[in-house]
């Protein structure tokens, strides 16, 4: 038939227009949505939906491996083909996450995972709600004026069927286990097949990850003094620093040193003129220690005012206290 060709040349196409080749499962996507979905990623990346048949022709016509298709194909009920010249594998899962929301699960959907309804309030009013949760085994009391949730309680397992009204009780408290949108099963790129399980990086972690190992790798690079165009300022700067510590305790005179080593010597001058008897003092002498005791008499004056402001400052906040205290006393008598 020729729609079927016509498909195939298609996918064909599809398959060798793009350098990432994916399979998306579109199970439970309302055809409505599936349309706002492709409209909003046709300038990323093109999808197209077709039997499996006319998919496994196109994909072996394109030269791809019949093995790589039928692992794409594992976990997915209903099959699309999707291709990119522009995302790779990460950046097209990452597209494709977008489009996925949970919604109630009904009677015959199967449990992708563990469905565990924890411990909690649940915020609902007291009503009949109390006895629909127990009837499909959440167990549920009224406390409090609300409806809480007893303990916590497995009620279906994976791969399990849902059944009667549990989904619909399980989305009353918040709990939409069944995942619809564009679900990547797999991608080739460059001839190596990605699991989605591989593609699903939490990017933030992953960047303090990358910033943490670079930062250790610096700081073992400028201990080892490693000599990179990163470390040399470093490594530089601290040669630096321990070169003038060395040089001021040899007393080295450089134009570096001898402000430090007059200033140092100039205070131990200080010093052994502090403890002369003043009749020994020459004038310039005696005037630098009278600056010396003046500078250090209103720096301890300016410590002892501040200690004593604190206490009063406290006094205060307890006597206002004490007042706000005994006027509370006097409205509870009137």
């Amino acid at each position: 038939m020729s729609w079927k060709k016509d498909t195939v040349n298609d996918l064909h196409e599809l398959l060798t227009g793009g350098e990432t080749i994916a399979v998306i499962d579109i199970h439970g996507v309302p055809a409505a949505a599936m349309f706002g979905m492709r409209a909003e990623l046709r300038s990323q990346m093109n999808i197209q939906v077709a039997k499996k048949r006319l998919m496994k022709i196109a994909w072996e016509r394109a030269g791809f491996d019949e093995g790589d298709l039928e692992t794409l194909y594992a976990s997915a009920v209903q099959p699309a083909l999707v291709s990119s010249s522009q995302l790779n594998s990460f950046e097209m899962f990452s597209e494709l996450k977008k489009t996925e929301a949970g919604r109630a699960a009904k009677p015959g959907d199967v449990a992708p995972h563990q469905i565990v309804v924890e411990k909690m309030d649940t915020g609902m009013p007291p009503g009949p709600i109390v006895g629909e949760l127990n009837s499909v085994g959440i167990p549920a009391k009224i406390m409090g004026g609300s409806v809480q949730i007893q303990k916590r309680t497995v009620v279906l397992e994976e791969g399990d069927v849902f059944e009667g009204d549990l989904g619909m009780m399980l989305s009353k408290i918040g709990i939409n286990p069944i995942v619809t949108g564009l679900r990547l099963c797999g991608t080739l790129e460059g001839g190596t097949l990605f699991e989605p399980s591989t593609l699903d990086i939490d990017y933030e972690q992953f960047e303090q990850d990358l910033i943490g190992y670079a930062a250790g790798a610096f700081n073992l690079a400028c201990n080892i003094t490693w000599f990179t165009s990163q470390t040399m300022p470093t490594i530089l700067a601290k040669a630096s620093r321990e070169a003038m510590a060395v040089a001021l305790e040899a007393a080295v005179a450089t134009a570096e040193t001898l402000p430090h080593l007059v200033g140092r010597a100039h205070t131990g001058a200080l010093a052994v003129a502090g403890q002369l008897s003043p009749d020994a003092l020459d004038d310039e002498l005696a005037t630098m220690l009278g600056a010396a005791a003046d500078a250090a008499a209103s720096a301890a004056a300016a410590v002892a005012t501040s200690a004593s402001e604190a206490p009063a400052e406290a006094e205060e906040e307890e006597e206002e206290e004490e007042e706000g205290g005994f006027d509370g006393l006097g409205s509870l008598f009137g």
